[in-house]
């Protein structure tokens, strides 16, 4: 399928796009305007851009279905301040009701079952339930159009932050992510959840550069077996691993006995076995067991 996106109806552009760029974080903004009317909603249109200083975008779109814009882009158009609630997953029901169009005298922290808490250095209350809170300074609004579902960017210079003591790690310094179920966006009624059961790691090359896919042995690199990823975190090392004289591996010595008349199968199998300690992060482990063919 190729679309051509000026083709498209702004509906079918919308669900093309919201599906495809996901998950998204969700920005769940306190705003206040002039005469003190709260209110709170949640966008997906949002993200961290800079952290010195430390920039935080969200965007209160245009109404697709009637090219309205929102209270919260009106809000920050009179006091230049916002909350930015972080959600997690014991909020995403509330949230999605936060999200209701409704009249602007409304106050969503009461629609929505959440408890106003006085910020420490901006006008619009934080919301309590939430573990992470950010008082914000708007620094400047950005239209990008003036049709249903054209972007109104917030830029945000973050002030403070609040973090609850529950989602710390051990040390009690730095955010445990396994402690802080967050939540994305995704198309439709879609929604993620990061918890300790889908949360992986990738370990970064920071200043010691990866080898390289192009660096693997052919062997290695056309293998049917070890996909891309696989591919990836042995390309990692920061120089080609040699045979270790001292590794030993019981599994490795079956492979071996069982598979010694036929080449291409003891590979198959070799290349099967490094598959699985890669996928346990083994990656020197399964570099011994696939420079065993050499």
């Amino acid at each position: 399928m190729i679309l051509d996106l000026q083709a498209l109806t702004p509906a079918d552009r919308q669900h093309y796009l919201q599906a495809s760029v996901a998950p998204r974080p969700i920005c769940f903004a306190s705003t206040i305007d002039a005469a003190g009317q709260v209110n709170l909603s949640p966008f997906s249109f949002f993200n961290l851009f800079s952290t010195t200083p430390p920039i935080l975008i969200f965007s209160p779109c245009r109404r697709v279905r009637d090219n309205t814009t929102k209270h919260t882009w009106e809000n920050v158009q009179s006091v230049p301040e916002a909350v930015i609630n972080i959600v997690d997953y014991a909020m995403v029901q509330q949230i999605s009701l936060a999200s209701c169009d409704y009249p602007k005298t409304v106050n969503e922290f009461m629609k929505a079952g959440f408890t106003q808490e006085p910020a420490t250095l901006v006008r619009p209350p934080m919301v309590k339930e939430s573990k992470v809170k950010i008082e914000c300074r708007v620094l400047e609004t950005k239209t990008l159009g003036e049709q249903g579902g054209a972007g109104n960017l917030v830029i945000c210079e973050a002030l403070r932050m609040h973090i609850d003591p529950s989602i710390l790690d051990d040390g009690k310094k730095y955010i445990d992510q396994r402690r802080l179920q967050l939540v994305a966006r995704l198309g439709g009624d879609w929604y993620c959840r990061a918890d300790a059961g889908n949360l992986f790691q990738v370990e970064k090359p920071n200043t010691r550069l990866g080898i390289g896919m192009d660096a693997l042995p052919d062997a290695i690199r056309n293998s049917r077996t070890l996909s891309g990823n696989y591919l990836g975190q042995l390309a990692n090392v920061h120089e080609l691993p040699t045979v270790d004289p001292a590794f030993h591996d019981e599994r490795l010595q079956q492979i071996f006995q069982y598979y010694a008349v036929s080449p291409e199968e003891m590979e198959k199998e070799l290349h099967a076995y490094a598959a699985t300690l890669l996928e346990q992060g083994k990656v020197n482990e399964a570099w011994q067991i696939l420079l065993a063919l050499n």
